[in-house]
């Protein structure tokens, strides 16, 4: 069962999502709310999807994952889909001192998927195999 982000998170990405998809652009306000919710990596996260960091990798087999090229190069394999990061901050500040509800890289996913701006990968079932094993990256 995937991890559910409090309900404040939910509806703020709801309400992204649906105003996006109307304008194609962040309010103030709701910039101000993910920032309020989310803190100070509310902004290297949107600093991501400014810069189209976000690759969404799907399978055949309907398996999926998400890369993220964080600030340093590094590409972080993430999944929303249980909330996790291999990124030191991910480590650090959501789990061991428990100060963050996610990393900029998981809320770059959730922005760009909220947004619609994923960029999208197919991979094979050998391929996302290997991906999610932690095997050579796509």
């Amino acid at each position: 069962m995937p991890v559910l982000l409090p309900a404040v998170a939910e509806q703020l990405f709801r309400d992204i999502r649906k105003i996006y998809q109307e304008t194609s652009q962040i309010p103030d306000d709701l910039l101000n709310s993910l920032k309020f919710v989310f803190g100070p990596c509310a902004i290297q996260a949107l600093d991501l999807v400014d810069q189209r960091s976000v690759t969404c990798v799907s399978s055949p087999s309907g398996r999926k994952a998400f890369q993220v090229t964080g600030g340093s190069g590094i590409v972080y394999t993430c999944f929303s889909s249980c909330h996790y990061c291999p990124c030191p901050a991910f480590a650090y500040t959501v789990l061991r001192r428990n100060h963050c509800l996610l990393c900029k890289h998981i809320l770059a996913v959730y922005l760009c998927e909220a947004m619609g701006v994923t960029h999208p990968q197919s991979a094979s079932d050998e391929q996302m195999t290997a991906l999610l094993s932690g095997t050579p990256s796509l």
